[in-house]
């Protein structure tokens, strides 16, 4: 059997069809789509065209050949076109299942498959490695070795990529230092998903957020045990090694009587939320995966929740949110953001035109699609000028690293500076 043969097969038997003929064409997601308004307007780069060409491959009317990968690969997964559905097609579902069959039968380079086997297998999912990486990270920012690349345009000789992106990075934290909560009690009991990119290079907005729900009546657990939640590695096709972070997790979590879990990372809570899907086909974990899901709630959800008025204060200045794709398409959060930022005393909220499209980041998309991400985000920072606004907030690490990349591309480092919500509220806070 050829390969391409093997690979219609496998889209026959694991694609779910009445999932695929949900979709009506109506096209309501076309304009909420980022690929299809930068590709001017290709029928086959927005989610209704993905939609019929995994339908096509499945019935044996195209075969899955490197065109139909390449739509595959240029999709951000910002799940933007499933709000805009009226037929409710989960989209972002059928994407990871066809990406995990491609991703399955491709034979990639033997340093391809070493870098990402490195990345996705043994870095990410281990702390302490990680913390390793930023220790570096650490090291390099404060010896001046910093400073000699950004002056002699080092980096540049390696990767153009890598030079844009090195100037958008935080200060990594101290990385011996601990994340800390206390041992108070309290009504209302949550645990902290910490997340690997959070943990490892914004823990100062994971203590932030240890605080702020300290500061609103709950005492928080920080369970050990947990690690990624394994959304780069579904995005990347990698499914088996998203199911065993999964379970990891479930562990981890149901070693406490939790209430509720929480995040800080759209990307992270959307993907924990969908891991009842993750697991369906694993034997006596579906359920323990709908428990856990079931407790996630976005940290914004929680403050909002308290009563905050007259809490938070800073000097006057407009601001403006640019919304995480999966925070608010896949976890329906979108209000709480808003609402924290407007009962900030001193903030003049200003909204941004398509704040609900994605910015370019989505994962690692920023460093194998380039151009197209380029592309969103300069647009992107078209309409944030436009808002006049001195901070742009937004939910999500990458997306935040994408704001920080696109404000030094737009040259506006002297008047526009982007910050994690966690992090502005624990600021203003009184």
């Amino acid at each position: 059997m050829t390969k391409t043969s093997t690979l219609q097969k496998e889209f026959q038997e694991r694609m779910d069809y009445d999932e695929l003929l949900n979709c009506t064409r109506c096209g309501f997601c076309q304009p909420t789509c980022p690929t299809f308004i930068e590709s001017n307007r290709k029928e086959s780069s927005s989610p209704r065209g993905r939609i019929a060409l995994m339908k096509a491959v499945v019935d044996g009317v195209i075969e899955p050949d490197e065109g139909f990968e390449r739509e595959l690969s240029l999709c951000l997964g910002c799940r933007a076109c499933e709000t805009a559905c009226p037929s409710g097609v989960k989209y972002g579902q059928l994407l990871e299942d066809a990406r995990a069959i491609v991703a399955e039968q491709k034979q990639l380079s033997f340093f391809k498959r070493v870098t990402q086997r490195f990345l996705l297998h043994t870095l990410i999912p281990n702390r302490f490695l990680l913390k390793g990486g930023i220790f570096f990270l650490w090291l390099y920012q404060k010896s001046g070795m910093q400073r000699l690349a950004r002056k002699t345009k080092l980096l540049k000789l390696f990767s153009s990529s890598m030079f844009e992106l090195e100037g958008a990075l935080p200060q990594a934290p101290f990385p011996f230092r601990q994340l800390k909560s206390s041992d108070r009690d309290a009504d209302q009991n949550v645990a902290l998903f910490r997340g690997c990119i959070m943990d490892a290079l914004f823990l100062e907005t994971n203590q932030h957020t240890v605080d702020l729900l300290e500061g609103t009546g709950h005492s928080v657990d920080i369970p050990a045990g947990q690690t990624c939640c394994g959304a780069l590695h579904a995005h990347a096709g990698d499914r088996e090694k998203a199911v065993e972070l999964a379970k990891e997790n479930i562990r981890a979590f149901e070693s406490g009587e939790f209430e509720q879990i929480t995040t800080n990372a759209g990307g992270c809570g959307a993907f924990l939320v969908e891991y009842p899907h993750l697991l369906k086909d694993e034997p006596g974990w579906k359920e323990r995966a709908a428990a856990f899901s079931a407790k996630i709630k976005d940290i914004s959800s929680l403050v909002a929740a308290a009563n905050t008025v007259n809490a938070y204060k800073i000097p006057e200045q407009k601001v403006t949110y640019q919304d995480s794709c999966h925070l608010k398409h896949g976890m329906q959060v979108h209000t709480e953001p808003r609402s924290l930022l407007r009962n900030i005393d001193g903030v003049d909220y200003v909204e941004l035109r398509n704040a609900g499209m994605c910015c370019g980041s989505a994962g690692i998309y920023n460093l194998i699609e380039k151009e197209m991400s380029m592309q969103i985000l300069d647009h992107k920072m078209e309409d944030v000028q436009k808002t006049g606004s001195a901070v742009i907030v937004t939910s999500n690490p990458g997306c935040l690293i994408q704001m920080r990349l696109g404000i030094k591309r737009a040259g506006l480092e002297d008047r526009l500076e982007a910050v994690h919500l966690v992090d502005l509220l624990h600021e203003a806070k009184q």
